[in-house]
């Protein structure tokens, strides 16, 4: 089969799946889309919930394997969208509509590219595809709820848009609740323990804090204050603040080091994690797919977003056309061109590797 009909389906299809609403936890219709294209193409497949798995033909148990995935479903649409997000509008080589970039184009590619290789005997290692739900919402029936049923994954490669480049590492995510605590008061009576005063110190804290070990390929580790809640009156000091801190975790430190961390040094009366979970990941830069891919001219790099590569304990490289700063936009879209230099590039790229 050519690549330029696979490409031709593959746009097709992200069209389609543009076109149906997807939210995360409502995947069902885009879970029918991608059947159908297993279907077209006589490839036997698994479903389990709003997740589709196939393996290659000759699938060999004495072999390592590759897992291929992205996922299908979105975030909402926001507010400020000119153009409809269901709607998949083409216009200047752009293919316009929610998930188009985050992570259609990706996942289309990656679907168009197993099915590539198939039926191809003699690989070096056994792929598996799996179109996954929930990333969007990091939810308990996506890609981490099929690691159990699918077989044994040794490296993994994950669609989400790079422009296909090479994203060696990945940043984790710790979200902590906080609460800085005071003396409940009037507001016309004196009080030197005035919770959101005291707020003022632990916000400092928060900015200044630097965590000592740095990161190659990743940098520092960001903590970021995001939230804060207070009060319900205007004439009553409230008895705490509620503080929510964001945390993106470097390859230099496991989420349970950070959590540590900041319950050990941070100012405030209590602080808990609601997770950890969604730890940094990486790839050896020495592993066969990132000198493939460095020597077919594409860069390497830290991403500091979060994907389904955090639920991975396998060595694993983000990759997949399209553009991070245009994903959760308003007239979100892919260019045409990056879907069929994505797939292009990740056929050479197993050529390179696997075959």
């Amino acid at each position: 089969m050519s690549i330029e009909k696979l490409t031709e389906d593959a746009i097709s299809l992200l069209k389609n799946l543009i076109e149906t609403q997807s939210f995360s936890q409502e995947e069902d219709k885009t879970a029918l889309l991608i059947e159908g294209w297993f279907n077209q193409y006589e490839i036997p497949f698994k479903r389990t919930n709003n997740n589709i798995w196939a393996t290659n033909k000759h699938f060999d148990d004495s072999k390592p394997t590759l897992l291929l995935n992205s996922h299908h479903d979105t975030v909402k649409p926001n507010s400020k969208y000119t153009k409809d997000p269901f709607k998949a509008i083409v216009e200047d080589g752009k293919l316009y509509g929610l998930g188009s970039n985050d992570a259609g184009g990706c996942l289309v590619s990656l679907i168009a590219t197993f099915t590539k290789f198939y039926a191809e005997e003699n690989l070096k290692y056994n792929l598996v595809i799996v179109p996954s739900a929930e990333e969007e919402n990091s939810g308990p029936n996506g890609l981490n709820s099929m690691l159990s049923i699918i077989p044994h994954i040794d490296v993994a490669i994950v669609g989400e848009p790079t422009l296909m480049n090479l994203a060696v590492a990945e940043k984790g995510l710790v979200v902590f609740d906080a609460e800085v605590d005071g003396t409940p008061s009037h507001a016309a009576h004196p009080n030197d323990n005035n919770s959101i005063y005291n707020t003022i110190e632990v916000l400092q804290w928060f900015k200044d804090y630097k965590f000592e070990k740095s990161s190659d390929a990743l940098g520092d580790v960001k903590m970021t204050v995001t939230q804060i809640n207070a009060g319900s009156q205007h004439n009553v000091v409230p008895g705490h603040v509620d503080l929510v801190v964001d945390v993106r975790v470097n390859d230099a430190y496991s989420n349970q080091e950070i959590a540590d961390t900041l319950q050990r040094e941070s100012p405030c009366t209590k602080i808990t994690p609601r997770g950890l979970k969604l730890n940094s990941s990486s790839i050896s830069i020495d592993h066969d797919l990132v000198k493939a891919g460095i020597a077919m001219g594409r860069e390497t790099y830290g991403s500091p977003t979060l994907s389904d590569q955090a639920v991975l304990s396998c060595q694993s490289l983000k990759l997949g056309p399209g553009d991070s700063t245009r994903s959760h936009s308003a007239d979100e879209f892919i260019y045409l061109a990056e879907i069929e230099e994505g797939i292009k590039i990740y056929i050479e790229l197993l050529n390179r590797v696997i075959v």
